[in-house]
């Protein structure tokens, strides 16, 4: 049995689930999200908590077991609590700033600036500290929007692996590359 998908998801004071055939809606106080769940997926609300069952024993339902319980659970804890991604560009005269409250502003080291459109249901936050790399904060409560968006600001300047400089996630490890070596035991 899937142990992720076995464990039961606790539902928070505050929180209140409804579930319809194919659809948890998970409601709390930072607004409202919802999860389509795939035919043979069952969800049933036992006391304070939620618990996912699959049908059979397929590699198929297997998966999909794990997965579900891990999207729900997702869902009730950025309903309660919310998500809060931070990111900071590395590189000289890297900067970021927003512009109004979902465009922002990146000046990543091409010969233009890059206007990036930030979904409605997403706050974004751009700081530039003195003497520090500039910082970039998304927040919300739709946890795969926030990866989604943070992985499409990354593309825009990949960490790159001999100077590591880039658009990387705060406190992530970037494994360097040494440069040329020089001439070793060439002719002179």
């Amino acid at each position: 049995m899937s142990r992720i998908g076995k464990k039961p998801i606790a539902i928070p004071a505050g929180v209140t689930v409804t579930i319809t055939e194919s659809v948890v809606t998970v409601k709390g106080p930072k607004g409202t999200l919802s999860q389509e769940v795939t035919q043979g997926i069952t969800v049933k609300q036992e006391g304070e908590s939620l618990i996912v069952e699959r049908p059979t024993e397929q590699k198929r339902h297997k998966a999909l077991h794990g997965l579900y319980r891990s999207l729900i659970n997702n869902n009730v804890e950025g309903v309660d609590k919310g998500y809060k991604l931070t990111m900071e560009l590395v590189g000289v005269g890297y900067k970021a700033s927003t512009k109004g409250d979902n465009v922002l502003e990146l000046t990543l080291g091409y010969s233009h600036n890059i206007y990036f459109m930030i979904p409605s249901e997403l706050k974004v936050g751009a700081e530039m500290p003195k003497g520090k790399n500039p910082v970039i904060t998304l927040e919300g409560i739709d946890k795969q929007l926030i990866g989604h968006v943070a992985a499409e600001i990354r593309s825009l300047r990949k960490v790159e692996p001999y100077k590591g400089k880039g658009v990387r996630f705060v406190d992530e490890f970037v494994r360097r590359k040494a440069g040329k070596a020089g001439k070793a035991g060439g002719k002179k």
